[in-house]
């Protein structure tokens, strides 16, 4: 297993965070957002600043449907500042870890993974990572769990920029991913929540045209050529997200794994993953 895939199992979790943990949207809602998804927005969006046009961050983003950004950028700069948003998010997070890890976010563990996450998260070029780049001018906090959730984040969009190139070498569109990712385990396209809440024509347009493609079959799965593509994708994340882990050590990386463990498997516990 590469580095790369090992460390995301851990990491992944603690990026998550935003995402599963009440206290991210409770916060961001409190600046007078309007619902989840605004929360969602001005959370991730906050780094780029308020002059960043929907259709930038549609791109940027890659896997939301159209419109689907413009519904809530720049609307959300009307209600709340980026710099409100990016402080409301951290605190939120934060909030959020110590709840579900209870004395282990005191553990020094934590202390020392975030600073070796850190060291990695910050050594790889930002060229062609946008939204990998725009986190890297955010100020890097202070307090130990703000700097393993911060460290963490950093590393997710590194990643995540780098699923976006891999997507469009396979000429994979936004939507046809969570089509792609969903049927890969198992699960009915309109029954993921990415993209279940789409009109059904427009889903069913979507893998219609994965089924021309030889990427769905008749009987609305996978086929081989289609299973081989998720593959070539996810082989292609790995790699291009090795790049922050050749800055530590083999002493390095088997003391950051054995860290984010219990603190990757607390997180796991509770979250729907």
């Amino acid at each position: 297993m590469s580095h790369a895939r090992r460390m995301y199992d851990l990491i992944e979790p603690i990026g998550l965070v935003p995402y599963f943990a009440d206290e991210s949207d409770e916060a961001l809602m409190a600046l007078g957002l309007r619902n989840q998804w605004d929360a969602y927005f001005a959370g991730r969006a906050a780094p780029f600043g308020r002059s960043v046009p929907a259709e930038v961050i549609h791109a940027i983003f890659y896997n939301f449907a159209p419109g689907e950004v413009a519904r809530h950028l720049p609307k959300v700069w009307e209600l709340t500042t980026p710099e409100a948003a990016l402080a409301a998010r951290e605190r939120g997070c934060v909030a959020g870890m110590r709840r579900i890890l209870g004395a282990l976010a005191d553990a020094p563990g934590v202390t020392r993974a975030g600073d070796l996450l850190l060291k990695a998260a910050t050594s790889a070029p930002v060229e062609g990572r946008a939204l990998y780049a725009a986190l890297r001018t955010v100020a890097v906090p202070k307090e130990p769990v703000a700097r393993l959730w911060h460290a963490a984040t950093l590393l997710r969009e590194h990643r995540g920029d780098g699923h976006t190139v891999a997507l469009l070498a396979e000429d994979i569109g936004g939507t046809e991913s969570h089509v792609l990712h969903a049927l890969s385990v198992g699960m009915p396209a309109h029954e993921f929540g990415r993209v279940g809440h789409l009109p059904a024509a427009r889903l069913t347009a979507v893998v219609d045209g994965m089924r021309d493609r030889g990427l769905v079959g008749a009987d609305g799965w996978l086929t081989s050529a289609g299973r081989a593509t998720k593959e070539r994708v996810e082989a292609m994340t790995d790699r291009l997200a090795e790049a922050p882990y050749n800055a530590l050590s083999p002493h390095e990386l088997e003391r950051l794994v054995a860290d984010l463990e219990p603190i990757s498997a607390a997180l796991r516990a509770v979250f729907p993953m």
